[in-house]
């Protein structure tokens, strides 16, 4: 009796285990042989996505061969712009003049004579070769870094310096000073000379910035300063231009001279800001060959933009 009591117990409860293993989708064995999440399997296949967006990142990251493909690019451009002007643009003569003392006959007497300033026309300049060698320097700079010289440059760039870009912006941004004293109405030759130099000064001071930091632990500034004052007397000899034609002259400078003063003053400018913020090493800054790529990307627009903004003023035909 008992027995037969307690078989009908098991029977009933096998019954229910298997109505709701039915009920839950099949049975034990269906149970049995669901997937099971592997927790280690996810732990290492998140550590891989993880490594994998790393590696993303550090390919995105300014390499030197990056800048050798870059500087290619822009030696091809530069040049190519050179070129362009060269063919295509008119010829805008603008005079050379020195200014010296001399004898004023009309006033002068033997026992005092008396002396006055006189002009002299030296030579006369076309602004679209000054414009031609701006890019011509650039563009030949470029070539240079990228083949005769690459792994002197390269291993400048691993010293964090690169003597080439501030001997070559000496010449070149000297150069685009010039032509903004040409079209401000500064023909003397001895004012020309000082803005050239104050503005090979001003770039050699970046080169002197990058000597001096070689080893020191903490930046010294002093180089970077002297440069900035150096840069910019020739902008405030230009507003003095500026200032004497609209105040005593009958004609008025052309609008376009406005616009490069503004735009070429504030990219001048950004060279030294990206100076400050690699010396600083902030945000992507802190890499050096940001910095660098930074650098030329500043030249390039600057000086294509000072290019075409005279081509469209003066040279065009």
């Amino acid at each position: 009796m008992n027995h037969s009591i307690l078989k009908g117990k098991i029977i009933k409860t096998r019954n229910k285990v298997t109505s709701k293993s039915k009920l839950k989708g099949g049975s034990i064995n269906h149970l049995l042989h669901r997937p099971v999440i592997n927790t280690g399997g996810n732990v290492n296949t998140l550590k891989t996505m993880l490594t994998n967006m790393s590696l993303k990142k550090q390919n995105k990251k300014i390499s030197a061969q990056g800048l050798y493909k870059w500087n290619i690019a822009m030696a091809i451009l530069h040049a190519v712009q050179g070129v362009i002007v060269l063919a295509i643009a008119k010829s805008s003569t603008l005079p050379i003049t020195s200014s010296y003392l001399t004898l004023d006959p009309t006033r002068s007497t033997q026992n005092q004579p008396v002396l006055v300033t006189a002009t002299q026309n030296v030579t006369s300049i076309n602004l679209a070769y000054v414009v031609v060698a701006f890019f011509f320097m650039s563009a030949v700079a470029h070539l240079l870094l990228a083949t005769l010289l690459r792994k002197w440059y390269e291993k400048n760039l691993q010293n964090h310096i690169n003597k080439a870009r501030w001997i070559e912006y000496s010449f070149s941004a000297s150069t685009m000073i010039v032509g903004i004293s040409l079209l401000s109405g500064i023909y003397d030759l001895s004012t020309l000379v000082m803005v050239f130099a104050l503005t090979a000064i001003m770039n050699l001071m970046g080169l002197v910035m990058e000597v001096w930091n070689q080893k020191n632990n903490k930046v010294n500034w002093l180089s970077y300063w002297i440069g900035c004052l150096a840069g910019i007397v020739p902008w405030i000899v230009f507003a003095i231009y500026f200032w004497g034609t609209n105040t005593y002259g009958s004609g008025q400078i052309p609008t376009f001279v406005y616009w490069i003063y503004v735009s070429i003053f504030l990219f001048f400018n950004s060279f030294a800001i990206n100076m400050y913020l690699q010396y600083k090493q902030v945000g992507k800054w802190a890499d050096y060959l940001a910095g660098e790529k930074t650098y030329i990307t500043l030249s390039f627009v600057a000086k294509s933009l000072l290019a075409w903004q005279i081509f469209i003023g003066t040279l065009m035909s």
